[in-house]
């Protein structure tokens, strides 16, 4: 047989013709952050529970010398690490988005209304982002139509995220103190802000999950296809048609 025409030449992609929904960064890799991030604050909220103990213990009793500085210098570590996952969560979500609006809009046939700086400054700059991020997160929902559907998830994100934020500027705020009842009342405000922390990452996920459920692609609603009537069948009939012979003779060969 012959072998020429059995072989299909498929023509490499153009460099261009990937859509914007295959830029920037992978799905897995924003879960990874956030479950990274939400590991730490977890860990942090712990090591100041330990610390919170501690702090108890040393009313009536000294500590060793050993317990106190590992606990103080376990506390500064992990700080560091929850900044450094937060900023990181912060640039690997935001890439996201804004791999995400572009592809959504490009799927649209038009251009995101909002350029990439202005998307990496909403997001990135304290206290700014808590106004811009949202508002970004909700006008891409309404650009995939699922406002209706995520409009709850992203406001109870939003409210937690403006009240985390605000216990964590009161903790930083009452840490330069020198009294023991203060070093204990703050320690209690830290462990809230990482636990908030914690719980704005997780309710960060499921509105994430929720946006990557849906492809860019696939339309909203699913048209289910319905058959047309089918004309009702006559029951047959239970009596045989007459004969055509006359009674009483043979029938006709």
């Amino acid at each position: 047989m012959p072998r020429w025409g059995l072989a299909d030449h498929v023509a490499p992609p153009a460099p261009g013709d990937d859509g914007a929904a295959k830029k920037g960064i992978a799905p897995v890799t924003v879960r990874a952050a956030l479950l990274s991030a939400a590991t730490v604050f977890g860990l942090a909220a712990a090591i100041h529970i330990v610390r919170y103990a501690l702090l108890l213990i040393n009313r009536t009793s000294l500590l060793p010398p050993l317990v106190a500085g590992a606990a103080l210098w376990l506390g500064v570590l992990i700080s560091l690490a929850a900044i450094v996952a937060v900023i990181l969560t912060a640039v690997v979500t935001t890439s996201w988005l804004i791999a995400r609006r572009a592809a959504v809009y490009e799927h649209l046939g038009q251009d995101d209304p909002r350029p990439a700086w202005a998307l990496w400054a909403g997001c990135l700059i304290p206290v700014v982002n808590l106004v811009w991020a949202p508002v970004y997160v909700l006008e891409l929902a309404h650009a995939e139509q699922t406002q209706a559907r995520l409009r709850g998830p992203i406001t109870a994100w939003w409210v937690a995220w403006v009240v985390s934020t605000a216990v964590s500027i009161f903790a930083i705020a009452t840490s330069f103190t020198n009294k023991p009842q203060g070093i204990a009342d703050n320690t209690v405000w830290v462990i809230v802000a990482y636990l908030l922390g914690a719980a704005v990452l997780v309710m960060l996920w499921q509105v994430f999950d929720a946006f990557v459920r849906k492809p860019v692609e696939r339309p909203l609603h699913r048209w289910v296809v319905v058959g047309q009537e089918q004309p009702q069948q006559r029951p047959a009939e239970t009596e045989s048609a007459p004969a055509v012979e006359p009674g009483q003779q043979e029938p006709a060969a």
